[in-house]
């Protein structure tokens, strides 16, 4: 069976060494020394390692069933999601007055991962309901917040989003789920939904479901969409649950990965439901929940590279095969360890060396969420919407093919699901596809989040990555190591983004044609500065003779392993940016 251990001196180092959070000008953020923060990653990682994570195999093995329109979950999931609820992990950052911590977001993203490496489905489950709470503590009425959110605070109440119907999944203005208004306010919500995770399960008294569609004689198109509240049981005056709404999972989807959470058809049959936020302004609303949504789903694609990574790694310590080029390095054995053979060191440190910036990268968009939410910065709001298509699609992208490095490790072992690196990569595998597909995070990159504010944010990106290079070019090593690897793919992402503003324009495919790669080359410099962030701080960690001294040169030797080995890729993207439309678009459609 796989086995997880949270990265606990890792997390910390970026949260206080990197970050240095309780120093930051942000609300909430003093509070949040180094003990008080290990106290919470520990605490979480003992919940993910002894409890969440045996139960993985199971729900892959076991699956949910449907019965009668209800869901029944995996064996065990229904006792776990009761420690994560007692234990207050649903409700880390919900607001005080509802029932929660308080904490910042950041703490959410941090204590989380280790949830979502040991067990993805079951930590779905919660996942999707602090996207729901979120979408309602920001558009909600004061009635609508008092009624919903301390239950879905707590996960007493579990929430979806449903936004798919079988005939449009990225262009929703297609919908036909209709929302027939009554006098008495409340709205008669008929249609379809597919695709929606945790729609029906055993383990919460009500699941409240954010469901969007339109209001008869609304505008055309998006333009008409607007998001209302349908919860699965009637909510009484007095808070009690009264009679079943007209809601119910009409089939179970039988998927790829992540089968301990139910992916669901939702059939909704004159339900009564509540409208959130403005009539015809849905998107904007359910955008709260998608954006949150995106930045959790890219942690999935890396917190799953995680897991994978380290049972590799204990892999190729222990196996014994074939013997050091170099000459033997097991001499009392029988053949050496994997990981004496280059090839499998070249492997495992492309693991490693992705998770870890892709770590610190992810709490950083969380730190500028809460930058956002609780310090009012416009800036640092600008500057996550330009980030969020990377972090969800480069980094699920990313963690995907880390999960495949890390099942290949295994040879054949790899490919029998009994060693559990199979279920690593067909759970990975979803994190590229929902909450927008990547290619559609990549056209929203080049198409929108480039030219966003006039290209605003990503002229403050690179001048902050400018301004870093030059405070920190004075030590030769660092400079060689770090400074001159980062200018190098900085300029090629700028060399990148002046080809799509002096084509794009006149040869539209010339720019959706290369959004990808743009994507992927942008994420490597984000991971690369992020590098020689960490790099920075572990220089420093060293310098200050504070006794972890193996921790930190590992760190500068990985840092050091991404700059020559990863950050190079840029350049390849660039070309194929370079090379427009023409190669792409040669063939008729008829010619494939």
């Amino acid at each position: 069976m796989p086995s997880y251990t949270a990265p606990i001196r890792d997390m910390q180092f970026v949260l206080h060494e990197m970050l240095d959070i309780s120093r930051q000008e942000i609300p909430g953020y003093a509070d949040l020394d180094a003990d008080f923060t290990a106290a919470i990653l520990e605490e979480a990682g003992k919940l993910s390692s002894g409890v969440l994570a045996p139960l993985n195999l199971t729900g892959d093995h076991q699956g949910c069933r449907l019965e009668n329109e209800v869901v029944h979950t995996p064996e065990g999931f229904k006792a776990a999601f009761d420690q994560i609820r007692e234990g207050g992990w649903t409700a880390i950052d919900v607001a005080e007055q509802y029932g929660g911590q308080g904490l910042p977001y950041l703490m959410h993203t941090a204590a989380n991962e280790p949830m979502v490496s040991a067990n993805m489905a079951l930590n779905m489950y919660q996942g999707l309901t602090h996207g729901a709470y979120s979408a309602i503590h920001i558009h909600g009425s004061d009635e609508q917040k008092a009624r919903w959110l301390p239950k879905l605070g707590s996960c007493e109440w579990t929430g979806t989003m449903n936004l798919t119907e079988p005939h449009c999944g990225t262009d929703l203005g297609l919908m036909r789920t209709k929302a027939v208004p009554q006098e008495n306010g409340t709205y008669r919500i008929s249609g379809q939904k597919i695709f929606i995770s945790a729609g029906e399960h055993d383990m919460a008294e009500n699941i409240v479901h954010l469901v969007l569609a339109k209001i008869p004689g609304g505008p055309e198109g998006i333009k008409g969409v607007s998001l209302f509240i349908v919860p699965k049981f009637l909510v009484n005056e007095d808070g009690s649950l009264g009679a079943r709404n007209g809601v119910a999972c009409g089939n179970l989807e039988e998927k790829m990965g992540i089968h301990g959470n139910a992916t669901c058809v939702m059939n909704y049959d004159d339900a009564e439901g509540y409208l959130l936020g403005e009539a015809h302004k849905g998107m904007r609303a359910m955008f709260t929940m998608m954006n949150e949504a995106r930045l959790g789903v890219g942690l999935q694609g890396w917190a799953q590279s995680e897991v994978a990574y380290q049972n590799a790694l204990a892999y190729a310590k222990d196996r014994l095969q074939g013997r050091a080029v170099t000459g033997a390095k097991n001499p009392e054995g029988p053949a050496d360890p994997l990981i004496v053979h280059p090839d499998i060191r070249r492997s495992l440190m492309d693991q490693k060396s992705f998770n870890e910036a892709a770590r610190a990268f992810t709490y950083w968009g969380a730190m500028l969420i809460d930058r956002s939410h609780k310090a009012g910065d416009a800036e640092a709001e600008a500057m996550i919407s330009l980030l969020t298509p990377i972090i969800k699609g480069f980094l699920t992208d990313k963690g995907f093919e880390m999960c495949v490095q890390a099942q290949q490790v295994f040879g054949g072992h790899g490919y029998i699901e009994d060693w559990g690196m199979s279920q690593f990569v067909r759970d990975a595998r979803i994190a590229m596809i929902y909450e927008g597909a990547n290619g559609v995070q990549a056209l929203d990159l080049v198409g929108r989040k480039l030219a966003a504010q006039g290209g605003k944010p990503m002229m403050t990106l690179i001048e902050e990555i400018k301004v870093f290079c030059k405070e920190n070019a004075e030590d030769a090593d660092f400079a060689r190591d770090f400074i001159e690897p980062l200018k190098s793919a900085s300029k090629d992402m700028q060399q990148a983004a002046m080809f799509f503003m002096q084509n794009g324009m006149k040869d539209p495919n010339a720019a959706l044609a290369g959004s990808s790669d743009f994507m992927n080359l942008m994420g490597h410099v984000c991971l690369g500065w992020t590098w020689a962030r960490m790099a920075k701080a572990a220089q420093a960690g060293l310098d200050a003779g504070t006794g972890d001294r193996g921790f930190y040169e590992t760190k500068l030797a990985t840092g050091r392993y991404y700059m020559a080995r990863q950050l190079p890729a840029t350049k390849m993207h660039l070309a194929r940016i370079e090379s427009g439309a023409a190669p792409v678009m040669a063939l008729e459609a008829d010619a494939f």
